[in-house]
């Protein structure tokens, strides 16, 4: 029959997409391994939904069924405890997708590994024992098929058959559940498999960056909160604000996050176990209670009762009916006074506040045209509501996929300020890729002849740097939601060049419109029709896979290798190894990607995601002498001290005038690039940075305190006086 015949060529398929194998390999007492581990080639799986990882593998025991998905060769991210047994994949691979975009902002490609436990355990403490070790079996799955190196030799796994090229990149990381497991991992990557990556192949353990301690997800979220606020004229650190959040005091993302300003009034939030109502806090005494219950580790139930206001409760989500106070009632706008929990839950999210932050795990706001089935996520369907009806001015993504992608852009077309979960949590990942790739770093230092760095000396200096890390990789979240603001300030007039960069993305990159949520040809004919350019969570897709496509396009060329971009690579360390181990930085294993990615980051950030397209369509240049003609202009009008200067006004003057001052950067640096693009010279570029330099210093001084008044105060002061207008 069809099916028969079906099946048969599935199975036929998946035999012939296995690249690796354990199979063949033995225990230290020569016996079979006790799991099964395979990987595979997805695309050459034609049963398999979209979008398709570039490798999967597949471990399997009586105990655990584990897959680990990834992007591309140099791909990383978290591995997830899963408690979905039955579709763990399909959690799996939506949170690969969301990683992908995520990790525009670094070096890796995305990727995501899950694990169930497979026995029924009813005990807690032995029930963790049981996830401790699937979780163990999953590593050592992943580590019997990858390839070690010794220097740069590459050494394939004993026993196992390639049939693909050298592949020794392997790195994972924390999430739901295992956040505690890193140091399990590393011990394996170690003392099992002397893997070449050590304590560098599981970021976040005792020997790295405690993303909790240094708050950095929720520091990440809050510097796009900031910039929402900044919008509606609000300064969150100055004045008061009112919050509903999905977590608690507890959790790293939730927890950190409500610390993040004294002038947050939290006015309700739920975990899975209780319901927090607060109808009317005092910031002061509440954000007090709130830093005793972080440094507790403690839930709701840990709340002092008596510092909430009149009709504040705290109810349990175990319990059949809820008695409302009159205070919760008003300020939820629910008509009755006994309510279940669910019914609770979903007026608070649909609350009148100006921030709703999400900072716990599940899938909660849906667009009103989807179904709770188009979600996937079972357990909150009773909660989830439709973005057509929440009531609150910003939305701060801290958790992965709180809201679906169609609920974002529903949102921003009601007037609500909201990017996407990657770009607003993207600082978790990015501290674990400079973690490792510091790692990689110190420990090729410590392995050549005549180290004298030890492995507690080299703690001791990661250690040290940690606030330079944060620094770092907090600047790029700032100027990745500010890039997001000045492509949206032209989205109208832009939409038809967003289009055609979407067309080249689908065509060179794969990008698919209907799994990211952006619209079609017909939809954007429409919006033409009504003067409406793409939404900002739309932007932040297309605003992602611009940077991956620009970043592999000038790791293809030259620009990666040329003396003149190795200052890239040394500005991504912390000053402490800048001094001294320059000569080694310059060696780095990955030093190509980082160079190419930095450089990706900053072109897209200052000039936006079209601006390779449409610089391409004029001149006719390559990527590469696009990203040089760039730099020229970036160094020739000394453009960082202008931007600077526009970013120290924050809260001082309008968020607008600042993004309008930023444009007419932008556009300075479209013109100017295109002139050098068409002289047709790339090669000289030091030597014309240095001579338009001088030029453009000389007409300064000629010009004297004039120029440096118009650029400093006049433009603000002209777009001040326009906007007031």
């Amino acid at each position: 029959s069809l099916d028969h015949d079906r099946i048969l060529r599935t199975l036929r398929a998946l035999a012939l997409a296995t690249l690796r194998t354990n199979y063949y390999q033995r225990d230290s007492a020569g016996l079979p391994k006790v799991y099964l581990s395979h990987k595979l080639d997805c695309s050459q799986i034609p049963e398999l939904p979209e979008p398709r990882p570039f490798r999967e593998t597949f471990v399997y025991s009586p105990r655990v069924e584990a897959i680990h998905l990834r992007g591309d060769k140099i791909a990383r991210g978290g591995i997830r405890w899963s408690g979905r047994h039955e579709d763990f994949r399909t959690e799996v691979l939506g949170l690969m997708k969301a990683q992908m975009v995520k990790n525009a902002v670094i070096v890796p490609m995305g990727a995501k590994g899950g694990f169930v436990v497979k026995k029924k355990i009813t005990d807690r403490n032995a029930y963790r024992e049981e996830g401790v070790e699937c979780y163990r079996t999953l590593i050592r799955g992943l580590l019997d098929l990858a390839d070690n190196m010794k220097g740069s030799k590459v050494i394939p796994p004993r026993d196992v058959r390639r049939r693909d090229g050298d592949d020794p990149y392997l790195v994972v990381a924390a999430d739901k559940v295992t956040a505690t497991f890193s140091d399990i991992a590393n011990k394996i990557s170690v003392e099992e498999y002397g893997f070449w990556l050590g304590d560098a192949f599981a970021s976040g353990g005792s020997a790295g960056y405690d993303h909790k301690k240094m708050a950095i997800t929720a520091r990440s979220a809050w510097e796009c909160i900031k910039l929402h606020f900044r919008q509606l004229n609000h300064n969150t650190q100055t004045q008061p604000f009112a919050v509903v959040g999905v977590g608690d005091m507890g959790g790293d993302v939730f927890g950190n996050g409500m610390l993040m300003s004294d002038q947050i009034r939290l006015i309700g939030a739920f975990n899975h176990l209780h319901i927090f109502c607060d109808p009317d806090p005092d910031p002061a005494s509440s954000f007090k209670e709130r830093q005793r219950l972080f440094k507790a580790v403690s839930g709701w139930d840990g709340y002092n009762t008596k510092l909430l206001s009149k009709g504040g409760r705290i109810y349990s989500r175990n319990d059949k009916i809820l008695t409302l106070t009159p205070e919760i009632q008003k300020r939820f706008d629910i008509g009755k006074e006994k309510v279940m929990p669910f019914e609770l839950i979903r007026a608070m999210l649909k609350a009148r506040t100006d921030l709703l932050f999400f900072g716990g795990i599940g899938t909660y706001v849906k667009a009103s045209a989807q179904t709770d089935a188009d979600v996937g996520d079972k357990s909150n369907d009773a909660l989830r509501v439709d973005a057509n009806t929440l009531r609150a001015k910003v939305i701060g993504e801290g958790a992965n996929l709180a809201v679906t992608q169609l609920a974002r852009v529903e949102f921003a077309e009601h007037g609500g300020k909201i990017n996407t979960d990657f770009l607003d949590n993207s600082a978790g990942v990015d501290s674990s890729d400079h973690e490792v790739n510091i790692k990689i770093l110190l420990s090729d230092i410590m392995n050549r002849k005549g180290n004298t760095m030890t492995l507690p000396a080299r703690n001791k200096l990661l250690e040290s740097m940690t606030s330079d890390v944060a620094t770092h990789v907090l600047r790029n979240n700032y100027q990745q939601s500010q890039a997001i603001s000045l492509i949206e300030l032209r989205a109208r007039e832009r939409l038809q060049l967003q289009e055609a960069v979407i067309i080249d993305l689908e065509r060179e990159q794969g990008l698919n419109r209907a799994l990211e949520g952006l619209p079609d040809h017909e939809e954007i004919q429409h919006r033409l029709r009504l003067g409406k350019g793409l939404s900002r969570p739309e932007i932040c897709v297309v605003f992602a896979y611009a940077k991956i496509a620009l970043s592999r396009n000038l790791l293809a060329s030259d620009i990666p290798d040329r003396a003149d971009m190795q200052h890239w690579l040394v500005s991504y360390f912390p000053p402490a190894l800048q001094k001294k181990y320059e000569k080694e930085i310059k060696n780095h294993r990955l030093r190509r990607e980082i160079i190419a990615t930095l450089i990706s980051n900053s072109l897209i950030n200052r000039v936006g995601a079209g601006f390779v397209l449409e610089q391409r369509k004029k001149t006719g240049a390559s990527d590469s002498d696009i990203a040089k003609s760039y730099l020229m202009v970036r160094e020739i009008f000394q453009l960082r001290d202008l931007w600077d200067s526009i970013e120290a006004l924050d809260n001082k003057v309008p968020a607008q005038v600042q993004l309008v001052a930023m444009k007419d950067i932008a556009e300075l640096a479209k013109h100017a690039s295109t002139w050098f693009l068409r002289r047709g010279n790339m090669k000289d570029m030091g030597k014309d940075i240095r001579d338009y330099s001088a030029a453009i210093k000389t007409l300064s001084k000629s010009l004297g305190s004039l120029v440096s008044q118009e650029l400093k105060e006049g433009i603000i002061q002209r777009k001040t006086l326009a906007l007031q207008d």
